[in-house]
């Protein structure tokens, strides 16, 4: 049997045929394929604007800068989370701090947000990032009434989350910015649709948009102008960078944003899969995606362990089902745990994320993983732990 990856891109003859169309275009960047997507895009999620951008870490940028983020901003975000928020915050010098996150789903909840701004005595907070860890929507109805409290911005790391609901019983998605200022999504090809690398940035802010258009194209501001009218000149008005995306890979970005909705429901059988094969592993397993009431994008399957029934640990679990040719991935180390911010870690304030990073793992899970394959994952994985 042949290597199992955690995660990987499913890319059909459409997908082909689109991007080698793009490329006879005459422009195969800021070119029309672009804005298709970004309306596409739009559209799809319910939000007012969508812009592309070169990956989800640009996003992140894109969004610090655009709502004006320096050195005298308070950002908070869960500890749990890959390092691209808080490197992008910590590159523009804000005052970042964590918040310690739910054991067992590792999101960061209203009550951790709460408890850090009481622990570290914060009076004024520009912004918080909350990031709906594997896909499942945080409770940002709940988000939104501390924003109109204490006033501040809410960025949405939805990396993991394209194609989510925020609620069962209503067609808000994730990407409508219903809760939110800006929402961030990636295109990585483990990501449930890809653009090879690739972002967007939502938002309903005409003003924040026209600010992510600036910052994603170093800077540059040009005068409107009669389109019969050759316009060299142009003004910089502020230092910025080169994020955009081109055009075949927004024609990609096309294609596969037309799949979303059978990607997800795929997704969704095979953690249907998962279950059933392991309903019997109730004493030692626990499913991280219990909310009933939210629809995830099931862009990971994440479990926990119960390590104090079992006879080996998280990490022997891990290697001896790579042994098998299985391979699993943890999501996330907490950021406190790397060398360059381990200054930040408080002792006993992150009690939980420690606990869901000592006990969590993630299981394969893709668009074209086979039932025979996740059989055998459950087979190896009942067979190691018991």
């Amino acid at each position: 049997m042949k290597i199992i990856p955690y995660g990987r891109q499913h890319i059909d003859n459409n997908d082909i045929n689109a991007v080698r169309k793009a490329l006879s275009n005459k422009l195969i960047t800021t070119g029309k394929e672009v804005t298709r997507f970004e309306d596409f895009f739009s559209k799809k999620v319910g939000a007012k604007y969508s812009l592309t951008c070169s990956n989800g870490t640009a996003g992140l940028m894109l969004a610090y800068l655009a709502l004006g983020t320096n050195e005298k901003n308070v950002i908070i975000m869960p500890s749990i989370n890959f390092i691209a928020s808080y490197n992008m915050a910590d590159f523009i010098k804000a005052k970042i701090y964590l918040t310690d996150v739910d054991p067992k789903s590792g999101q960061m909840r209203p009550k951790d947000l709460k408890r850090c701004i009481k622990v570290n005595k914060l009076k004024k907070i520009s912004t918080v990032v909350v990031m709906h860890n594997g896909g499942i929507p945080c409770d940002m109805k709940e988000f939104f009434k501390l924003k109109n409290k204490f006033k501040f911005n809410i960025i949405e790391d939805a990396c993991h989350a394209l194609g989510a609901k925020y609620d069962i019983s209503k067609s808000h998605k994730v990407g409508s910015c219903r809760y939110s200022d800006l929402t961030i999504f990636s295109f990585h090809p483990l990501k449930n649709i890809t653009t090879g690398e690739g972002g967007m940035v939502t938002t309903n802010n005409k003003k924040l948009f026209e600010k992510l258009i600036l910052f994603r194209n170093h800077g540059i501001l040009r005068a409107k102008t009669n389109y019969k009218k050759y316009a060299w000149n142009y003004n910089v008005i502020s230092s910025s960078f080169n994020f955009r995306l081109n055009d075949f890979q927004c024609a990609l970005g096309i294609s596969q944003l037309k799949k979303l909705d059978k990607f997800v429901k795929r997704r969704r059988e095979i953690v249907k899969e998962y279950k059933n094969r392991l309903s019997s592993m109730k004493e030692y397993i626990n499913f991280t995606d219990q909310n009933k009431e939210k629809i995830s994008a099931n862009h990971l399957l994440v479990i926990n362990l119960n390590l104090k029934k079992m006879k080996i640990s998280r990490d022997q679990l891990i290697s001896k089902l790579f042994q098998k040719k299985i391979t699993t991935q943890v999501h996330y180390i907490p950021i406190f745990k790397f060398s360059i911010y381990k200054k930040f870690y408080k002792k006993n304030f992150f009690l939980n994320a420690l606990e869901y990073f000592k006990s969590s793992i993630s299981l394969p899970i893709y668009y074209n993983l086979k039932t025979k394959e996740i059989d055998y994952i459950c087979l190896q994985l009942k067979k190691i732990i018991k």
